[in-house]
């Protein structure tokens, strides 16, 4: 079913808000569950945590450190394609402000939040997934997702007016985050001893960044059920900002998932599809998902960082050579093929790849 068609009868019952399901007791319909076998070992305590490089913004950006901290970046990218960041230039405290707002949101009457409902043609708003087909297990979770930069790109109807903190909190965070993001796109060019300009020449002024707030109720039936299916991102990178105490978040690695740590003041930041393909393979977009907790609510954010859709991205000139042909074609908009990759769990990176490589 398109994304513009009316929901068919079928899909009515899981159109219904997740939460709400979750509070009246209601188990997740079977479009939620996976019956293959698909989710098995969701149970969090019997996987091993990720060791994830810890990336230290101060020696990142310290002319007598930084040499030997890129090295670090550059070996994280490649081997794990993300990485924890600590001194980033934002205090715990204001950390825990942004995790505050957004669960003050969730937790606001379901006719509030529905006030900025996505529109069954829409992108932008609350709601959860989008049902592209009659085949499609369904996330169980519920989201708010906003365009937050440029700041004409905001459609301020859709930012919340409740809790009345939520909007100043949010503009606070993301020109911290927009700062963040040059610093990483610039060190991961020195990383590979390229213009520490050109992936963000490449994605040019009109990059956005995209917020999407994500809440994931507890479920007695979490080993069936995953709050996000297994992706890769659409974006160059993403900045996630983990719940304070909840886990959840988990990567693959050599074909074995990995329990993300919480570290409460750090962001965790994952590159995307388009850094790989930037990068010719270098650095690898990492494949995750979200687990369900069995008794604990959880709530994150995730800010992705697109180029501007009108530009190409192709492989970077520095990262091609003869013993190191192009991997991956030239694309555009890569974010708006991405949504039908993601719901029939495959990977939109795959279909970027130049055969025969």
């Amino acid at each position: 079913m398109a994304d513009n068609d009316p929901p068919s009868k079928n899909a009515e019952s899981v159109l219904k808000c997740v939460q709400e399901m979750a509070i009246s007791g209601q188990e997740p319909p079977g479009r939620y569950c996976y019956r293959d076998g698909v989710a098995r070992g969701l149970d969090t305590c019997c996987l091993p945590f990720m060791e994830i490089p810890v990336i230290d913004f101060d020696l990142l950006t310290s002319p007598s450190s930084s040499r030997q901290e890129h090295a670090k970046l550059h070996s994280a990218l490649s081997s794990f394609g993300c990485f924890m960041s600590i001194n980033h230039g934002m205090s715990s405290s204001s950390l825990d402000k942004v995790r505050s707002v957004i669960k003050e949101f969730f937790a606001l009457p379901l006719e509030e939040k529905q006030k900025y409902g996505r529109g069954i043609d829409g992108g932008e708003g609350y709601g959860n997934d989008m049902i592209l087909s009659d085949d499609q297990v369904l996330d169980w979770s519920d989201r708010l997702f906003l365009v937050v930069s440029p700041e004409e790109q905001r459609k301020l109807k859709l930012w919340p007016e409740y809790p009345e903190n939520f909007r100043e909190t949010l503009f606070e965070y993301i020109a911290k985050l927009e700062l963040v993001t040059e610093v990483v796109l610039k060190a991961m060019a020195m990383s590979l001893n390229l213009e520490d300009c050109c992936f963000l020449d490449k994605c040019g002024v009109q990059a956005t960044m995209r917020a999407r707030f994500n809440f994931f109720p507890p479920s007695s039936r979490h080993h069936q059920v995953l709050g996000l299916k297994p992706h890769s991102d659409s974006s160059v990178i993403t900045i996630v900002l983990q719940d304070r105490e909840v886990e959840g978040f988990q990567f693959l690695k050599n074909d074995q998932w990995f329990r993300a740590p919480i570290i409460p003041e750090a962001l965790l930041i994952n590159i995307g599809d388009q850094t790989e393909i930037m990068s010719n393979g270098l650095f690898k977009s990492p494949v995750h998902r979200v687990v369900i907790n069995p008794e604990r609510e959880r709530c994150s954010l995730a800010v992705f960082y697109y180029p501007d859709p009108d530009n190409y991205i192709e492989p970077l000139d520095g990262v091609v050579d003869d013993t190191r042909p192009r991997q991956y074609k030239k694309v555009k908009n890569y974010f708006g093929s991405f949504a039908p990759y993601y719901q029939q769990g495959k990977r939109l990176i795959d279909a970027m790849k130049i055969q025969n490589f």
